[in-house]
């Protein structure tokens, strides 16, 4: 019998399998589930780190070489093209989705791990060693893996005629074949990772708005299943009605205040903590990330032992591959009317500035707060977790009942703007005849995402924890970061195709 509803079974229903076995298991054994999960993990960033780390570099080797050839003055959707977005409101919704709330969470946590747990070998400046490492991991190098995805989809899908479907990364290498054999299996391997790896981040997120919940308002510091459900399910009914509303109006709206948000509240707290402090430590971690920057990267530093490297920058390199492949589908859709050039300048310059920007403003004020006051973040993360440090570092600035409640704002908005993108483009996926001027899915589509991503959270980070879920979503990066390598060979024959058509 025909399909009628023009949804794509194929793509729809395989990432549904294993999500449910997950809940089953976390539901039934946790503990089991985190064990297998860490196993999996751990054979993957053992035989595999140095493929994680080297096409990294490779990918922004490849974005430097595209810019600068004939290829970076094609327009993406052709001569005449029409676009979508400003340039201000493209960078405002680039940058809320790609971010969500790992700056928000991870962002001020994460330095204090680092300051608190230094590699065993120890570093001679651990607070500089951990505002490098934050650029490491959230400026440059995981901006070059989704740019490069973004726009091999926007080359194919705008200017090439070819589908909807993350096959058309790897159509410049294969051709059109590849759209039948096999483009529906990675369109479903690559929901699965997406699936994991949102639920991860709404989990990270409904973590952080407990925290800030209690911590604004009194209550015990520890999250129940019942609390979690409640905050959850606000976010999921949140970004489906934003995502039902299509591009032009939830995305838009919602990044726009989104972004002024960060802003504001960054301005705020570099300002109002040890500003002349934290821009000497920001200077020196600058200094330390270009000097380390090829050998960190690539997992070479001899400071930096293979269990430390594998259990941080690897494993967020896996991360962001896990998230690269849907992203890319909804980067790549923004960017029609615009040059080559201008998308990776807005994809990964502007973006990696506004990370680097962030680190300076909360990761170095926590830093230099935790080493001006013994240690009162790092007591906050051993005593509250990860979740507690970012009001424990607002406790020691003025206005803390509105940074509070703005911060709890931010978190929420953030998550909801990048979900809304994200859902939008698997819900994309998952239909025929998606096309540049009819890209957006059925709204039933739509919230069918929403609830399997909130229900996911729920059930894994209620009874399998943030490490378990996060555990999982990892697993995704290894196919994806397959993916991304065949397509950058793609990328590449169409910068080579260009000098040559250039020089005829």
């Amino acid at each position: 019998m025909k399909n009628r509803t023009g949804i794509r079974y194929s793509v729809l229903l395989p990432p549904l399998l294993p999500l449910v076995i997950c809940a089953i298991l976390a539901l039934r054994d946790p503990v089991e589930l985190i064990a297998g999960a860490q196993v999996a993990s751990n054979w993957v960033l053992d035989r595999f780190d140095w493929l994680f780390s080297w096409s990294c570099v490779a990918f922004l080797v490849l974005l430097a070489a595209v810019y600068v050839s004939p290829l970076g003055r094609t327009t993406l959707g052709g001569v005449g093209a029409v676009r979508l977005l400003s340039p201000w409101r493209w960078f405002a919704i680039t940058a809320c989705t790609t971010i969500a709330t790992g700056i928000l969470f991870w962002g001020i946590a994460e330095p204090v791990y680092h300051l608190s747990a230094p590699p065993p070998a120890g570093v001679e400046e651990p607070a500089v060693f951990a505002l490098s490492t934050l650029f490491l991991h959230w400026t440059l190098t995981p901006y070059a893996i989704y740019t490069v995805g973004g726009l091999l989809f926007a080359l194919g899908f705008y200017n090439h005629g070819q589908p909807f479907s993350l096959s058309t990364l790897l159509a410049p290498v294969f051709g059109e074949r590849v759209h039948t054999h096999g483009g529906a299996a990675i369109d479903a391997v690559c929901l699965f990772a997406l699936v994991a790896g949102m639920a991860a981040a709404l989990g990270a997120g409904s973590l952080a708005l407990h925290g800030g919940i209690t911590g604004y308002a009194g209550g015990d510091a520890g999250a129940t299943p019942l609390q979690l459900a409640m905050i959850i399910g606000s976010i999921v009914v949140a970004f489906s009605i934003s995502a039902a509303t299509g591009l032009q109006r939830g995305i838009r709206i919602l990044s726009n205040y989104n972004i002024i948000g960060f802003i504001l509240l960054a301005v705020f707290v570099f300002f109002a903590g040890p500003t002349v402090e934290t821009l000497r430590l920001a200077g020196r971690a600058a200094g330390d990330y270009a000097v380390t920057f090829l050998p960190r990267n690539l997992g070479l530093d001899p400071g930096i032992p293979a269990d430390w490297s594998h259990a941080w920058t690897t494993f967020y390199w896996a991360n962001w591959f896990a998230w690269a492949p849907i992203t890319a589908l909804f980067l790549g859709r923004l960017a029609r009317g615009y040059t080559v050039r201008r998308f990776i300048e807005v994809n990964l310059l502007c973006t990696a500035l506004f990370g680097a920007c962030w680190m300076i403003a909360f990761g170095g004020t926590a830093l230099v707060i935790d080493g001006q006051l013994d240690g009162v973040l790092t007591t906050a993360l051993a005593e509250g977790g990860p979740e507690a440090v970012a009001y424990a570092l607002l406790e020691q600035l003025p206005g803390l009942r509105i940074t509070a409640a703005l911060f709890l704002l931010l978190v929420f908005l953030s998550y909801v703007t990048a979900a809304d993108s994200n859902v939008s483009a698997m819900s994309a996926l998952c239909m025929r005849d998606i096309g540049p001027d009819s890209a957006e899915a059925p709204v039933r589509v739509k919230i069918l995402w929403g609830c399997v991503i909130g229900v996911t959270s729920w059930v894994l980070v209620s009874f399998a924890g943030l490490d378990g879920i996060r555990l999982i979503s990892t697993l995704g990066g290894f196919p994806a970061m397959l993916l991304f390598i065949v397509g950058a060979g793609g990328l590449g024959r169409l910068a080579l195709k260009s000098v040559r058509q250039d020089n005829i």
